[in-house]
């Protein structure tokens, strides 16, 4: 580094670094520093970029923590980078390229350090390293404000007060990359976050009064999906032999021509990537994981006040005038419209999916505008995909996508309107070809292939449980159903109550083995993961009479929930349903053997008095009618129906509650999508936090 071009394998011997690394003290008004930052270099792209980089300069970093204790080399770069922070916005504004590029050499310099140290010491040690400066070096006005702080602060006023302009872009993304890396003490040791001095920074303080302002920038740069100035990505041989012939007699046209790379630098072969296997909107994703990790740390009352969660949770829309109790604490306006394209158009992703979940279930002004949309299967389609290609995609993801669905459900008025959207040809859904289906139609679908799906495989009894609250919420304004949803429908009644059977048949077994009669009560609660699977156990190992008998309880609260849903369904919707109707008639041997249960008795009795009255019906008309005479059939009965016959249940309700103690689940989870889904590199053997097969 210096005033050269430097590259991963001239690091370890760079004598800039060298000197920054040794037991020299280099006060911040000597002129090193400005050498030291005046060097082009190819900065990582992605996270094995990042892993190379790292292994060059492990024993520079390594110098440097032992080292700093005396020379304090390390505060004074940070000092230095502080002091060209307070010139920053002058200097964006009148476009000074030149400024823009050190004051950024010196944060990526940091951020780097900051890796190494994050990884390897204590946060203790760590806030001692940015503390420490030579004995002969006198104190400040500033000195009462840790440094540590003093850098996350100045990182968040530049986020929030430096515009994002093609030659600031780098700069923008590098100071989320170094606040990302500072808050990572999370993944490395097993604290809560209230605990963490570098979480108190961020909640408390300086940092904390730009709250609002900063959840507002974060979430400005996700909607917009800027992709990087093709410059900061472009790295082909011609630009790396210009950026190896600067010198330091930097030309007006620098910014443009240094690039930053953004690609490491060995060979240019070696490292040349595609635009295709480059994200191009790299600041929208790490503002999106940024927020995340802001909004899901420090939650708990008894804990740190969160200032980012609350402004993510109550900002209002900029195209409404202020109204009613939930725009009066307001934090900040944003276009809802923008936002809710942006959030369409990238729901394949992770990060976008736990966004969406937090601000439909925490922000009561974004879940309105959402359920008033008419163009709502924009949203749900992407939602329904993700369910669909379930195989492909992590437990974490199926479920917020399922989750999102569940508290959408809740609302009658959307369950009304996704019956009323007419899709044609919908290109990923392969089960069986249609040329129409309601939107409606296609979400029963794709719920009920992720409860087959996890029957087979996942085996969540939770999954199963909120596919069926979702079903359930929707049941009574099922309409027009398509004849391929009916029969699904209806055949996962029937799929269930195989698994019942052979459960039963494996009771029986196990007690002969055991020397035991069937034992009849069933236990309290069960234990087991699986809700309609057959136990904990695999087909090769032994199973105990109570393990089934613990399977066949919760198997039994499945069936029972799905006879419901066809109950609610016919209850309030018969003259709209005639393809469920007749998919009934023609599996009504599935519920013969249900009819004495106890379990499912009186629900069954509704069912029967419908299909006694059709069947009743037909045998009027004679012969052997063809499928259309018996829609008919069905159709013009349903009008003469009288619904009273039907005993009237309670109406099928169920409304999302998180869990007690959510960080537990979305704590790990968000921090395993920034090592997944960001362009930085974290070492995976120190994670503790997670594991990388979760």
């Amino acid at each position: 580094m210096g005033a050269n071009s430097s590259s991963f394998s001239d690091l370890a011997t760079n004598q800039y670094l060298i000197r920054f690394a040794s037991s020299e003290a280099i006060s911040v008004q000597d002129p090193f520093w400005n050498q030291l930052l005046s060097y082009t270099f190819l900065i990582p792209i992605n996270s094995s970029d990042g892993k190379l980089l790292e292994e060059s300069t492990s024993l520079t970093c390594k110098n440097l923590a032992i080292n700093n204790c005396k020379t304090g080399n390390f505060g004074s770069l940070v000092r230095t980078f502080l002091i060209r922070c307070t010139e920053l916005k002058a200097s964006a504004q009148c476009e000074d390229n030149i400024f823009t590029w050190q004051t950024y050499n010196a944060l990526f310099i940091i951020r780097s350090v900051c890796k190494y140290l994050v990884e390897h010491l204590s946060e203790d040690l760590l806030v001692q390293q940015f503390d420490a400066k030579p004995a002969k070096q006198e104190g400040s006005e500033e000195d009462s404000i840790p440094l540590g702080e003093q850098l996350m602060t100045a990182l968040v006023e530049l986020l929030v007060d430096v515009p994002v302009l093609s030659f600031t872009y780098a700069l923008h993304l590098e100071a989320l990359n170094t606040l990302i890396v500072l808050l990572s003490v999370q993944m490395y040791q097993p604290l809560p976050a209230s605990r963490f001095t570098m979480y108190k920074y961020m909640m408390q303080g300086k940092c904390s009064i730009h709250a609002c302002l900063l959840v507002k920038a974060l979430l400005r740069n996700y909607v917009n999906q800027e992709k990087c100035p093709h410059e900061l990505y472009k790295n082909t041989t011609d630009s790396v032999g210009a950026i190896a012939n600067m010198t330091a007699s930097l030309a007006s046209s620098l910014w443009s021509v240094v690039t930053l790379g953004m690609g490491s630098s060995a060979s240019a072969s070696a490292t040349k990537k595609t635009e295709e296997e480059f994200n191009e909107t790299l600041l929208a994703n790490q503002s999106l994981l940024f927020l995340l990790v802001l909004a899901n740390h420090c939650t708990s009352e008894l804990a740190l006040k969160n200032p980012y969660r609350q402004a993510l949770f109550q900002f209002t829309n900029a195209q409404e005038a202020a109204q009613g109790p939930t725009t009066a604490h307001a934090t900040f306006k944003t276009d809802f419209s923008e936002l809710y394209k942006t959030l369409c158009s990238t729901l394949k992703d992770d990060q976008t999916t736990l966004l969406l979940y937090l601000l439909i279930h925490r922000n009561p002004n974004v879940k309105a505008f959402i359920l008033s949309r008419t163009n709502i299967d924009q949203l749900i389609m992407p939602l329904l995909k993700i369910l669909y290609h379930a195989q492909d995609k992590n437990s974490h993801h199926i479920y917020m996508a399922l989750i999102i669905l569940l508290i959408l459900s809740e609302d009658d008025v959307f369950n009304k309107a996704v019956h009323e959207i007419t899709l044609k040809n919908v290109p990923w859904f392969k089960e069986r070809t249609m040329s129409e289906v309601s939107l409606g139609g296609l979400l029963i679908l794709v719920v009920i292939r992720t409860i087959q799906f996890n029957i087979a495989r996942m085996r969540d009894k939770y999954l199963h449980t909120n596919c069926l609250a979702a079903l359930a919420n929707m049941s009574s304004q099922f309409t027009n159903l398509h004849q391929y949803v009916s029969q699904k429908l209806v055949s996962l009644f029937s799929q269930l109550c195989k698994k019942h059977m052979k459960l039963v048949d494996q009771i029986r077994v196990a007690a002969m083995k055991e020397g035991q009669k069937p034992e009849t009560a069933k236990p309290e609660k069960s234990k087991l993961e699986g809700a309609t699977g057959t136990g904990s156990c695999t087909e090769d190992e032994e199973a105990t009479q109570e393990d089934y008998m613990q399977d066949l309880a919760v198997l039994e609260e499945v069936i029972r929930m799905v006879l419901e849903i066809i109950n609610s369904a016919l209850t309030s919707q018969l003259h709209h349903n005639p393809n469920l109707v007749y998919t009934l008639l023609y599996q009504k041997d599935s519920f013969g053997l249900f009819r004495s249960h106890p379990t499912f008795q009186d629900i069954i009795v509704n069912i029967d008095t419908v299909m006694a009255y059709f069947s009743g019906k037909l045998e009027q008309v004679g012969g052997n009618p063809s499928p259309s005479e018996v829609l008919n059939v069905i159709q013009q009965g349903s009008r003469q129906f009288r619904r009273d016959r039907l005993k009237k249940f309670p109406d099928l309700k169920f409304k999302y509650v998180e869990e007690e103690s959510p960080e537990e689940f979305f704590i790990p989870y968000i921090w395993s999508l920034v090592y997944h889904s960001s362009n930085l590199y974290f070492n995976a053997t120190k994670i503790i936090l997670f594991s990388l097969s979760s």
